[in-house]
């Protein structure tokens, strides 16, 4: 099961050091644009060749973020096929997040 969760609960979570792993699937050219500080960069171009180095825990709690939520979402059925169990996808992505006035990092 893929669940799904709002920027302000993701900044709550941030914010309380919540153990957990934000992956932005984005490209390169929109992460260089902007992103959220605390994620990891796994573009979904490449997905299926870094997914297993860069996403070694199948266990781990990984929320999923890109522009909208639509290719998190991909990314998160993609990784629920291969095992993985905690998954959650970013509604509204980053720009959600910027709407929201939170910071990204360039």
């Amino acid at each position: 099961m893929i669940n799904s969760m709002d920027v302000v609960e993701l900044k709550k979570l941030i914010d309380t050091n919540e153990n957990l792993l934000l992956v932005d699937c984005r490209e390169q050219d929109e992460w260089d644009a902007g992103h959220i500080k605390e994620a990891k960069f796994v573009p979904l171009s490449r997905f299926q060749e870094l997914f297993e180095s860069e996403l070694p825990s199948k266990d781990a709690k990984i929320i999923m973020q890109c522009r909208s939520g639509k290719r998190s979402m991909n990314a998160c059925m993609f990784l629920m096929e291969q095992g993985y169990e905690d998954l959650t996808n970013l509604e509204g992505g980053i720009l959600a997040w910027q709407e929201n006035g939170f910071e990204i990092v360039k």
